[in-house]
């Protein structure tokens, strides 16, 4: 009975240290449908994707605007492509990468693409004040109409986790892309469409959760041990 209840400790002891060990590798995903489109947003109600990846100390953003729509920068988004929150210290934002339909056509945004976190409020008009952005190094090569197509961001925020990068801001807007509409129910529209805290995004369990789950199981079998050792 003693050598039962101890390998049922053990067992037990070897979850808790394999679910500690599952390193970060969740993600959540977010949706586009708070629209402010300066023509209506018509029959719309999906404009695309954010989805944050957690890889060790860095966070992944893979942002994939609708079929038919395209990143522009203009003055309604601070010309801005994406806007976010980022007031962690020692965040950077890296590898940047914009994509048409899957292609990368980083290559073709003369000056390229550029990130920064940390900034003073910048305003998206109807959707409040951001302190992170993704943007043309070059205005001029992404002036309203002028900017390259793009439907696909991708890039990497540094010494960050995701719940540090969706927090709202005043009027509760996690994440805004400034686009040109192009599916059905709003082609020809340009303006912002954003993330509002109303949407509540699918997550997978952080590891500080599971380790908690892990070590609950850990006092069960030790009160089973006691019981028996009791008995």
């Amino acid at each position: 009975m003693k050598n039962h209840c101890k390998s049922l400790l053990l067992a037990t002891a070897g979850l808790v240290v394999g679910l500690a060990g599952a390193g970060p590798g969740y993600a959540d995903d977010f949706t586009f449908t708070s629209c402010h489109l300066s023509e209506g947003c018509g029959t719309a109600t999906n404009f695309g994707t954010v989805t944050l990846t957690q890889s060790g100390s860095n966070v992944e953003f893979s942002v994939v605007l609708t079929t038919g729509n395209r990143f522009v920068e203009t003055g309604a988004g601070a010309t801005s492509l994406f806007l976010f929150n980022d007031t962690v210290a020692g965040s950077t934002v890296t590898n940047i990468a914009a994509t048409l339909n899957g292609n990368d056509v980083t290559s073709t945004i003369t000056g390229g693409l550029s990130g920064l976190t940390n900034q003073s409020p910048i305003h998206a008009d109807g959707t409040g004040d951001f302190t992170a952005q993704i943007f043309c190094t070059t205005a001029s090569s992404c002036n309203g109409g002028s900017t390259p197509t793009i439907n696909d961001l991708h890039f990497l925020v540094t010494n960050a986790t995701i719940a540090q990068l969706t927090t709202a801001n005043a009027n509760g807007n996690i994440f805004v892309a400034d686009i040109l509409c192009g599916q059905t129910g709003c082609t020809g529209a340009t303006g912002l469409v954003d993330v509002n805290t109303g949407v509540t995004p699918p997550s997978v369990p952080e590891p500080a959760s599971i380790l908690l789950l892990g070590s609950g199981l850990a006092g069960i079998g030790l009160w089973g041990w006691k019981r028996r050792k009791s008995a």
